[in-house]
């Protein structure tokens, strides 16, 4: 036996990034985690801050690297944690984001209907575990929240979860904004595990507190930011467009890739075979797809595709008002009349939605803080005025999109 095999990987944000179990070398090396390479973390953000081209394979590895700090923070305070279960939480943390489809949130129901992302990830993770021999069951079991540790599970996904730390940290990196900057390092070096349960220590409650308002700014700034929502949008109608029109007798609507599976044949059940097609499937597909469509006979489908290539993105207005019967009949005649589309066609020119925050329900707003007198309380319940306002305000934005 020689040593044991050791890799490191230069990641931007947090320097070297230390692979070195042959489980985490396994999982890196399926072809549906390679998959995530061709994912990028946050879909249209890149139209608005060019350098967010990063994917979920760079989220993903990142988060790896923040979970192997915990699991190293809370062995220091005396927390057990054994080889095996930090092997399996690693391992769940890699594969956390394995059952994002094409440009992420922004395609999730409208590519694969009614299918949610972590249903997919749980999937695939138990296909991944049928070909390793069952060496991800503990995974599976800590990801699911089935493990008689639930602080495994928190680390993973919690209120101060470790996908949370670095998306915070590495969208904003990419995106050049300095909202998003949180003390990952510190937050890690708070927590503390007491009867099963993650907590932070109290004096941790600022660095808290930064994680709360830092996340609320990047959901406004960047994550719903008016022209990100607009090609978002754009995105989905394009493919309610292709998906209302699709017949596998149009030659024009084929792109030969497994789009065409979702598009023509699913019948929304997940099986095997769907499953793998689905694994096929990434952002060049759709972006393939929009190229081909530009082209199309069809003229909602060819306009929105051209549009969407060349940035003509729709008008995007965003307020806490909902628009008036008034605004929006104004606003769809004007797009109507603009491109001379029937007015059955409408709702591809000009809608209206909510934008909403959904990082921000106050039911799972649950971080305890530790005190020093041993007491426990919410932090929801702690008189802290940036804390209150950051869990209890609005979260909801009215929007209107309209092609001009």
């Amino acid at each position: 036996m020689g040593a044991p095999k050791r890799k490191i990987i230069n990641d931007p944000v947090y320097g070297f990034i230390t692979i070195n179990h042959p489980l985490i070398f396994s999982i890196l090396a399926h072809p549906y985690y390679q998959r995530l390479r061709r994912i990028t973390q946050m879909a249209m953000g890149q139209l608005v801050y060019p350098g967010a081209v990063h994917t979920r394979f760079h989220h993903s590895l990142g988060a790896y690297h923040l979970m192997g700090n915990a699991v190293n923070e809370l062995r220091s305070k005396g927390t057990e944690i054994t080889e095996e279960e930090e092997t399996a939480v690693k391992a769940a943390i890699l594969l956390h984001d394995i059952g994002h489809g094409p440009y992420s949130h922004a395609l999730e129901h409208v590519v694969v209907k009614g299918v949610h992302h972590e249903a997919l990830s749980l999937q695939i993770m138990h296909e991944m575990n049928t070909a390793f021999d069952g060496q991800l069951t503990l995974a599976i079991q800590i990801f699911t929240g089935a493990y008689h540790k639930p602080f495994l599970h928190q680390l993973i996904s919690g209120q101060l979860d470790v996908d949370r730390m670095d998306y915070l940290s590495r969208d904003s990196f990419f995106c050049g904004v300095s909202e998003g900057v949180i003390g990952y390092d510190r937050i890690l070096k708070m927590l503390v595990v007491v009867d099963g349960q993650l907590m932070i220590e109290e004096k941790g409650i600022y660095s808290v507190e930064k994680f709360l308002v830092a996340r609320r700014q990047m959901y406004w700034q960047v994550y719903l930011h008016k022209t990100v929502l607009s090609a978002e949008k754009m995105l989905v109608k394009i493919l309610e467009r292709a998906r209302s029109l699709y017949t596998s007798a149009d030659a024009a609507m084929q792109t030969q890739s497994s789009l065409d599976y979702f598009l023509g044949v699913f019948n929304g059940t997940m099986d095997a075979h769907a499953l793998a097609q689905f694994c096929a499937l990434d952002d060049h597909d759709i972006m393939h797809a929009i190229k081909r469509w530009s082209a199309h006979p069809d003229r909602v489908l060819s306009l929105l595709c051209g549009r969407f290539l060349s940035r003509q993105l729709y008008k995007t207005t965003i307020q806490s008002e909902p628009f008036s019967p008034a605004t929006i009949a104004a606003k769809q005649k004007e797009s109507l009349d603009s491109f001379e589309l029937e007015a059955s066609e409408v709702g591809y020119v000009c809608f209206t939605g909510e934008a909403t925050n959904t990082l921000y329900q106050t039911k799972d707003e649950r971080i305890n803080i530790l005190f020093k007198d041993g007491s426990i309380k919410d932090i929801s319940l702690i008189d802290n005025a940036l804390i209150h306002q950051n869990l209890s305000a609005a979260i909801k934005k009215n929007y209107i999109c309209q092609l001009l």
